[in-house]
């Protein structure tokens, strides 16, 4: 968002990177606990009924890092005539996007607390083309010195800083703390329940206007994020927040007067949402199925010499679907091997445990990303990959071992043997995956010339 002291301070709403954003942080479900502010070196505004506090909400975007929306909370002092918003969603990238992307990836993510003018603000937000909600919170005077003595307490030097957790401490989770702190606990009080969702669903309705970037978190994510969600927990979405606290009442009022918690509500900009795509799936399942199925219908059958052991089989317009099985081939290689690779790295040096002990590294191996050098071949020299005596009988059981795997993943998933949500990907990917797997065993490799085969 902006410079603060020698720090380079960038909005988290602002920057991710794909690589880093792939993974999002799990973490427990308990209440935040909050170290009580000092009361003695807190300065209390003369009058608190000159002290205004205002929700502001900002709508989803388009990118891979706004998806799910922002909260600010704004504080005008008509005693100083200072006009503030208090923006929890900032981080520091001072050691870089190297540095930063592998602390990110580790699970070390350090976020921060900056203010800054409401005008500065909304800048920010029209030029993201955002729309942005204001609204009045009716607080009592005791409650708004108590949300007042929060706010000093997190802006000292040694408060700034805060484990960031995506969907248990964030910036809209910082604001609901400190809201149900200064209330008595009212909003946890009225929102005990459960949901019926789950965050894999939260995750897919928000990202489906980025299929790719759906696609690939819907495969990082384990089993965590399938339990349902409560309506405590709900609430770290920015518009989901704001709906419920419109649903309370508010104290100032009384007993007379029942007040709504929030009131003058003010639309301050408004853009469209963002277009929902084609699902990730769906692209996935016709982008892998369509051309496998047409190389499958070029196969042809060569007939061999004497002294082989058996015909072989190739394709028909060698020069052209070799072409076709090595762009497959790449792709392929490319996008289950870094997910793989993602998957089982984050497994043993990421704090990320919602990427740990993952079903779906029985569909994607990290080693596929040999599979890369093979698929070129096929692309730029338009021929299958000639085996040795030696190296027959590992790709053989490489090969082998996939079918396996997948044909597991799927009975797993048709008798739901595991907790994880897989279902998706057993219907849309793995035929595509397991009839290409097969394809290539067929005519992808060049079989191992006899020892004793004369020339």
């Amino acid at each position: 968002m902006k410079p603060v002291g020698f720090l380079t301070l960038i909005s988290i709403r602002r920057w991710l990177t794909l690589t880093t954003f792939l993974l999002l942080t799990f973490s427990g479900t308990v209440l935040a606990q909050l170290p009580p502010p000092d009361q003695s070196e807190t300065a209390i505004p003369a009058d608190l009924n000159g002290l205004h506090f205002y929700l502001i909400t900002v709508d989803v975007g388009n990118n891979v890092w706004d998806n799910f929306g922002h909260t600010a909370l704004r504080l005008y002092d008509e005693n100083t005539n200072t006009d503030l918003v208090f923006n929890w969603g900032v981080f520091d990238i001072s050691g870089g996007v190297v540095d930063f992307s592998y602390n990110f990836f580790k699970g070390v993510m350090n976020y921060r607390l900056a203010t800054s003018l409401p005008s500065r603000e909304f800048d920010v937000y029209r030029a993201q083309g955002r729309t942005v909600w204001q609204d009045r919170i009716n607080l009592t005077n005791p409650q708004k010195e108590q949300l007042y003595r929060r706010l000093m307490w997190n802006l000292q030097a040694e408060n700034l800083t805060y484990e960031y957790h995506y969907f248990f401490d964030n910036c809209t989770t910082r604001v609901r703390d400190y809201l149900d702190e200064a209330l008595g606990g009212a909003i946890s009080a009225q929102y005990s329940g459960v949901t019926g969702k789950t965050f894999r669903h939260h995750i897919r309705e928000h990202y489906a206007s980025l299929s790719l970037i759906g696609f690939s978190l819907d495969v990082l994510m384990n089993s965590n994020i399938d339990r349902q969600v409560s309506e405590w927990e709900d609430m770290f979405l920015p518009l989901s927040f704001r709906q419920r606290l419109q649903a309370m009442s508010s104290d100032v009022g009384g007993a007379e007067q029942v007040l709504p918690l929030l009131s003058d509500h003010q639309q301050i900009m408004e853009f469209s949402p963002p277009t929902v795509q084609q699902s990730g799936y769906r692209i996935a399942s016709v982008g892998l199925l369509v051309p496998v199925l047409v190389l499958l219908v070029m196969l042809k059958r060569i007939p061999m010499s004497y002294f082989a052991t058996h015909a072989r089989i190739s394709l028909r317009a060698a020069g052209l679907n070799f072409r076709l099985l090595g762009v497959v081939g790449v792709v392929t290689a490319l996008f289950s091997g870094v997910l793989g690779l993602l998957m089982l790295g984050s497994w043993f040096v990421s704090d990320h445990i919602d990427t740990h002990h993952n079903f779906n590294l029985l569909l994607f191996w990290p080693t596929d990303l040999l599979g890369i050098v093979i698929a070129l071949r096929w692309l730029l020299f338009r021929r299958p990959w000639p085996m040795s005596h030696n190296s027959a009988p590992f790709i053989n059981n490489y090969l082998l071992a996939h079918v396996l795997a997948m044909l597991a993943y799927g009975a797993a998933a048709f008798f739901e043997l595991t907790d994880q949500v897989i279902v998706d990907l057993a219907v849309n990917v793995v035929p595509g995956l397991l009839l290409f797997t097969l394809l290539i065993w067929l005519v992808g490799f060049e079989p191992a010339r006899s020892k004793n085969m004369f020339l």
